[in-house]
């Protein structure tokens, strides 16, 4: 059996770079969406040379394709993290809508780079899209989902998330503590749930975050 290398100093230093520079990305991301950055500004938000950059990224878009990605992949292992131990599949789709939707307060700068730049990313392989297309096929094989198209239903669930995020962030007032339960139900019963059970999976006690 081998044995992992331990990574060398170099090795270390890279890797700590190369995510200034995706934490510095995502900062943008949040603040003002894909508006035209430099490079410049973008190595001085991380603290890294100017040359380190193409070490890391061939361009400005790809390094922002790996911020959002990161974004993405750090929500979707938050889910999968804080629902593992739920065994109803259209309960874990709830609790991953409702948490989704408690971002603005939550994780904000994830919020914030999702209604930015979500929406092509609703049929990314990584991230949120395939856990919660993972999840609506759970909830189908269960017999808990009557949905014809499983991909028609992300797209539904997804595109409702994104407009709800984005009427958080921009009229708070038009918002309530539990609108985002609120949203879950309505995406269950678009889902062909029942009225009742929809609204009590809904408003069940969300998975401890600490």
């Amino acid at each position: 059996m081998s044995v992992q290398r331990p990574a060398s100093r170099l090795e270390r230093r890279k890797t700590r770079t190369r995510q200034a520079l995706i934490a510095a990305a995502r900062d943008f991301l949040a603040r003002q969406g894909l508006a035209e950055v430099s490079i410049q500004e973008l190595t001085e938000a991380a603290d890294v040379g100017f040359g380190s950059f193409y070490n890391h990224f061939g361009s400005k878009e790809e390094l922002f394709h790996a911020a959002i990605a990161d974004v993405l992949e750090e929500h979707g292992q938050l889910l999968d993290e804080l629902t593992a131990d739920i065994e109803d599949p259209a309960e874990v789709f709830a609790a991953s809508v409702r948490l989704t939707g408690r971002l603005v307060e939550t994780h904000p700068q994830i919020a914030r780079v999702l209604t930015r730049t979500g929406l092509p990313y609703l049929d990314s392989d990584k991230g949120l899209a395939p856990r919660a297309l993972r999840d609506i096929h759970r909830a189908m094989e269960a017999g808990r989902f009557h949905i014809a198209n499983p991909h028609v239903a992300l797209a539904g669930a997804g595109g409702s998330l994104l407009g709800f995020l984005q009427l958080w962030l921009e009229h708070p007032d038009l918002v309530t503590e539990d609108s985002p339960d609120e949203l879950a139900e309505q995406l269950l019963r678009m889902f062909g749930m029942g009225h009742e059970e929809a609204r009590a999976i809904a408003r069940r006690p969300l998975p401890d975050r600490a």
